[in-house]
């Protein structure tokens, strides 16, 4: 028996360990996580440096690898943009740009020519699911364990406890929190002794992706306060995938929960509005229509959803 965890830095996959460490122990049990290329320096310090001690057990780090896919793009571009209509300058910038940077999340973009959405969030496939799976086959990991929780989202609402090989899976899916809340998540690892990532005591729900498409405008407040340089990156990114782009534009946020009509309509290259001009909406209220003074005040230095600055 071989249980792998899929771990992010996170409350729930922190959990999901201690449970599968508790039933098969270290020698039954492989840690990884799918270092994506945008997590916060906090969590890859927390998985690389603390994790492993604090649970006894190393863990193993994979990317994806979009070489092959990106060379396929270069030479699709070299033969058919021109005579597709794009502009033979927008053609060179592409090639120009368009090498591999080692970055996974940032190759990923590039060889799609655009960031992921809520309605096309092909970032969780092609930056943990292909390589965790390849991970499995490689370990001939006969479980996969995930901490995922029902009242996550929507499209978790359903998720099994428990799913048996298929197929085209020959491992069993294991999800032992799916019935845990948030809170009780938190506690539990509070109750083995560990202490949790500490993002989650500087204003986040989430420690995945900094920050993730799906960002509360709350979360992304906080984001641009305390870590500005998350903000830059971003930014970067945006003209980088652009270049890639055959429309020569690419957002970051395509359509940010909450900014709809007063601001998705101030199109930036072609796309909806830009990290920046989200970030100036997430200071506001109102819909979007009036700054928000307290929301210029500096976060405080504890701030936590769980309680974890008592």
């Amino acid at each position: 028996m071989t249980a792998v965890v899929s771990i992010s830095g996170g409350k729930d996959s922190h959990a999901t360990a201690i449970l599968a460490l508790d039933k098969y122990g270290p020698e039954g049990v492989r840690l990884v996580m799918a270092d994506t290329g945008h997590e916060h320096p906090i969590t890859m310090d927390f998985v690389q440096n603390h994790l492993p001690a604090a649970l006894g057990a190393p863990i193993t780090i994979v990317r994806a690898d979009f070489s092959r896919q990106i060379a396929g793009k270069r030479d699709f571009i070299a033969r058919n943009w021109e005579y597709m209509g794009v502009p033979l300058a927008q053609v060179d910038r592409a090639l120009a740009t368009l090498h591999p940077t080692g970055i996974p999340y940032l190759d990923m973009c590039m060889w799609k020519g655009r960031f992921p959405s809520r309605m096309a969030q092909f970032c969780t496939e092609e930056l943990k699911r292909n390589p965790i799976d390849q991970f499995m086959l490689d370990v001939r990991g006969t479980e996969s364990w995930q901490g995922i929780r029902r009242d996550e989202s929507r499209n978790r609402a359903d998720a099994l406890a428990y799913e048996p090989p298929v197929m085209d899976r020959p491992w069993a899916i294991v999800r032992p929190i799916v019935a845990w809340t948030a809170q009780q998540t938190v506690d539990f690892i509070k109750a083995r002794g560990h202490r949790l990532n500490t993002l989650y005591s500087q204003g986040m729900g989430r420690v995945g992706c900094m920050p993730c498409i799906n960002c509360a405008k709350d979360e992304l407040h906080e984001i641009a306060n305390r870590w500005p340089e998350e903000v830059g990156r971003v930014r970067e990114w945006e003209a980088i995938v652009a270049d890639c782009s055959k429309r020569a534009g690419a957002t970051f946020f395509a359509d940010p929960d909450g900014l709809g009509q007063h601001t998705r309509r101030h199109r930036v290259g072609g796309g909806y509005a830009g990290i920046d001009e989200v970030v100036r909406w997430a200071a506001t209220s109102r819909g979007g229509r009036q700054f928000d003074l307290e929301r210029a005040i500096p976060s405080p230095a504890c701030s936590s959803l769980y309680g974890l600055c008592e």
